[in-house]
């Protein structure tokens, strides 16, 4: 099985979220497409404490921090769905998108098209923030637009139980797990949530 995580922006929280769930599910980890440096292949690899866990190179890897299709421009290639394959694995395979659903990877194809593409289900990170219920509620409706298996939604942020209620009413989307806002991102602190994550009764 697939999984496609995403947010509702570039900084959603999708990269721990992401190593959560391999921790979790003790799941390979993928990132299709990587702009710029340092590699959050690299951050998931230094967050779990599985050993089952396998990291897989990205199908590309540019170098400046933009959107892919402006970042893959400036490399002097061209980014294509159908060019774009999912690594061979018998295990669960989390999949990190980059940036949000409709950042565009060309003139055609957006981030949002990679889930269908890869047979996955879509796991949305909405952090917790003034606005993030429209950002949010815009992005669930650019995945139902497109008839997408979805697992559920991880909230991340300081509590705001008024805004999570309102965006679980209106996404239909379970929660799967909120995470909060801590000092320092850990191996611990990644344990501890693929702990509350099996308790949600998502291992």
């Amino acid at each position: 099985m697939n999984f496609f995580v995403t947010g509702i922006d570039t900084d959603s929280g999708k990269t721990l979220a992401s190593a959560i769930l391999c921790e979790a599910w003790q799941a390979d980890y993928w990132k299709p497409i990587q702009a710029g440096f340092p590699r959050d292949a690299h951050t998931v690899s230094d967050l779990l404490s599985n050993s089952k866990s396998r990291i897989h190179d990205e199908a590309y890897l540019l170098n400046t921090a933009a959107s892919p299709h402006a970042s893959a421009r400036i490399d002097g290639i061209s980014l294509r769905v159908d060019s774009i394959h999912p690594p061979s694995t018998d295990n669960t395979l989390v999949i990190e998108g980059a940036g949000g659903c409709l950042v565009p990877l060309n003139d055609h194809e957006f981030v949002v098209d990679l889930v269908k593409h890869c047979r996955a289900q879509l796991v949305l990170v909405a952090d917790l923030y003034l606005g993030s219920i429209n950002h949010t509620l815009l992005t669930v409706e650019a995945i139902k637009k497109r008839n997408l298996l979805v697992k559920g939604i991880i909230f991340n942020g300081d509590s705001n139980p008024e805004s999570e209620r309102i965006i679980l009413r209106h996404s239909g989307f379970p929660q799967l797990l909120h995470i909060e806002k801590e000092k320092s991102i850990t191996r611990a602190v990644v344990r501890k949530y693929a702990l509350k994550l099996k308790a949600n009764g998502y291992a």
